[in-house]
């Protein structure tokens, strides 16, 4: 299943700077965003967990779109991932 991954607001930092991705699934897998956060964080994320997760979701202050549309109308971590979905991550945390 192919899938885009985007990054911005500088969460890409904590993706080795990768602000885009295509990833292939695999087919046989019923991929959530559950499974997907815990794929990422295992074969992804090359820098600092802690600005990323907290527990099994991501932290608050980052932004989780599917499709352009906020994840919590899609029911977060329960959301089952579609081929061509585009999953975005937006940091909204800025030091200042």
């Amino acid at each position: 299943m192919d899938i885009t991954l985007d990054f911005g607001g500088g969460a890409e930092v904590l993706f080795n700077n990768i602000k885009k991705r295509e990833l292939k699934l695999d087919d046989g897998t019923k991929w959530t965003l559950r499974s997907f956060l815990q794929y990422m964080k295992d074969n992804l994320l090359t820098d600092r967990l802690e600005l990323f997760m907290q527990g099994e979701s991501v932290r608050p202050g980052i932004l989780v779109l599917v499709n352009d549309t906020d994840w919590e109308l899609l029911g977060e971590l329960d959301y089952e991932i579609q081929p061509k979905d585009t999953i975005s991550f937006i940091s909204t945390l800025h030091g200042g």
